[in-house]
This record gives structure tokens, C-alpha cells and sequence, in this order.
């Protein structure tokens, strides 16, 4: 009996640990749903951008991993269930990023520009945002978005 039951616990380990890794993407996820998304400027220019919505817990883990390149016009939006102060990293992304931290109310509280490339290092705008932008590295810049603009989508009362 002690035998059976020790085979079938590492059955069972063992079944965990397959799944665990199989949960561990090695790829890019297959594009997700998209929505329009507006930033209008202090200047009153507006960028259009449609984003993809990552909404399963595996989505959101997923992101914009694996992906070789993020087109100028499009992005990935993370909603948060509530406000609160989060932070992203760039694992396995192979391209930077301009993180743009949105609060409850549209208005972006914080941008991180060109995120480094496979960096573990936290990215965190230190208030309680409740989305995370993620867009094309040097985005921001280029198209002078900066904190204090305001986020035009659904998810902000908008849209």
C-alpha cells in the first residue's frame, strides 16, 4: 500500500511539474482581442491606437513576451482589477518598450521609456495606476505623450 501511494504522489508531482512548465510560455501568445485607445496631449493632438486586451491571468503573464517588434500604431493594455501600485518587467521581451502607468481616472501618472530587453529589473510607477500601456519603444517621445495626458478608452469611463 505505502508503495502505491508513493508512486501515485510522484505521479502526481510529477503531472504538476509538467503543467507548471507548460505554463511557462516559450513563444509569442497568438494575437489577443483589440479595442481603440486615445491619448490626447496637453497640445490637444490626438494618437489612436488599438490595443490588444490581455484579460486571462495567462495573457496577462504572457504580455508582449517573444515578440520581435510592436507596431507604432498598437499596443497592449492591462487592466487591473483596482488601483494599485504595479510593476512590470521586461522577461523575454526582445524589444523595448515605453511603459505608460494610466490612473482609475485616464490621466497617465508615469511613463518608463525604452525599457531594457530581458531585464528582471521591477518597472514600477510608484502610485496606484489601474492599467499599464504597454506601446513601442520611443513612442512617447516621438509623439510627445507625457504624464499628465489623457487615456480615451471604455476601461476609463470613455470611448
Amino acid at each position: 500500500m505505502k508503495i502505491l501511494a508513493y508512486t501515485m504522489a510522484a505521479v502526481l508531482l510529477a503531472a504538476g511539474a509538467a503543467r507548471a512548465q507548460s505554463d511557462d510560455p516559450t513563444g509569442p501568445q497568438p494575437k489577443l482581442p483589440t479595442e481603440s485607445l486615445t491619448i490626447i496631449g496637453a497640445d490637444g493632438k490626438q494618437h489612436v491606437f488599438t490595443v490588444e486586451l490581455p484579460v486571462t491571468q495567462q495573457q496577462q503573464d504572457t504580455g508582449e513576451m517573444f515578440r520581435t517588434s510592436i507596431p507604432a500604431g498598437s499596443g497592449m493594455l492591462f487592466m487591473w482589477p483596482q488601483p494599485e501600485t504595479q510593476a512590470m518587467w521586461m522577461k523575454n521581451c526582445p524589444v523595448p518598450e515605453d511603459m505608460v502607468f494610466i490612473g482609475a481616472d485616464g490621466i497617465i501618472k508615469s511613463i518608463a521609456e525604452m525599457t531594457v530587453p530581458y531585464s528582471l529589473t521591477p518597472i514600477s510607477p510608484g502610485v496606484p495606476v489601474l492599467a499599464t500601456l504597454e506601446l513601442q519603444g520611443g513612442i512617447t517621445a516621438a509623439l510627445n505623450i507625457n504624464v499628465g495626458d489623457r487615456v480615451i478608452a471604455k476601461q476609463f469611463g470613455g470611448g
